[in-house]
């Protein structure tokens, strides 16, 4: 394991003052760099890892906020939150683009080799990123299949990969159908990997609160996917030296 180094980052967006975590990789070169979002809780533990994991595989990492600093355990919280985002593609771009503004100063970060990474209404963000014409080099989602204003994913520039739980009741067959329509109508690089037996969010380990019915973990498939990210990172956004 390599020596990383992290911090806390405040900065403002969606009128609220968001806390992200940035994560910076041993040495003092520049490095690729990757957003990473959060399902629709919000920042928690599990997203400030995965930003370490990445900085010891050599990138610049930065987990951001959704809520200003809150993790809405409680269900009603938060669909009352994410659902008026979800359908407004104009506050999830602002959202996106001001984390990708404080990762692209930090200059450790290469800001022309740059990837998102999200989870539910962190995978919304970082799509409408590439729907909004964003230059990264990669886009990852876990249950994230949001569709877009019509044409507007014509803009995405990079290969999409896309991952969700055969059982997801949120993202269902029709859903996946409608993403994917969207997806090769734009001529977009894209994947889609369904994981067989998955639920919602089976890639995030149990919480000690009440979820919404068709949430759960799926320890085995939640470390397929996590490879599956890590390796189109390593394909479209390689660390070299």
């Amino acid at each position: 394991m390599t020596t990383i180094t992290t911090r806390t980052v405040e900065y403002p967006a969606d009128n609220l003052t968001m806390v992200g975590h940035l994560a910076l990789p041993a040495g003092a070169r520049r490095r690729p760099a990757v957003l990473i979002g959060p399902e629709g809780v919000g920042l928690s533990d599990v997203e400030r890892r995965r930003a370490e994991a990445l900085a010891e595989l050599g990138y610049v990492a930065f987990a951001f906020d959704i809520h200003g600093g809150r993790y809405l355990g409680d269900p009603d919280d938060m669909l009352a939150r994410c659902m008026p985002l979800l359908a407004d593609p104009d506050r999830l771009r602002g959202i996106g683009h001001a984390a990708l503004d404080v990762l692209r100063a930090e200059p450790r970060a290469d800001p022309d080799r740059t990837a998102a990474v999200g989870y539910g209404t962190g995978g919304a963000v970082a799509l409408e990123l590439g729907r909004d014409g964003v230059d990264l080099r990669a886009i990852a989602t876990v249950n994230a299949l949001t569709t877009g204003r019509p044409g507007e994913a014509a803009r995405i520039r990079c290969p999409v990969w896309a991952g969700v739980g055969s059982e997801d009741p949120i993202m269902p067959p029709a859903q996946r159908d409608v993403f994917t329509a969207e997806m090769e109508a734009a001529g977009v690089d894209w994947r889609l990997v369904v994981y067989g037996g998955a639920l919602h969010a089976f890639h995030h380990p149990p919480v000690d609160h009440t979820v919404r019915p068709g949430v759960g973990y799926h320890p085995r498939h939640a470390q397929r996917a996590w490879r599956d990210v890590v390796a189109l990172l390593a394909e479209c956004l390689p660390v070299t030296g």
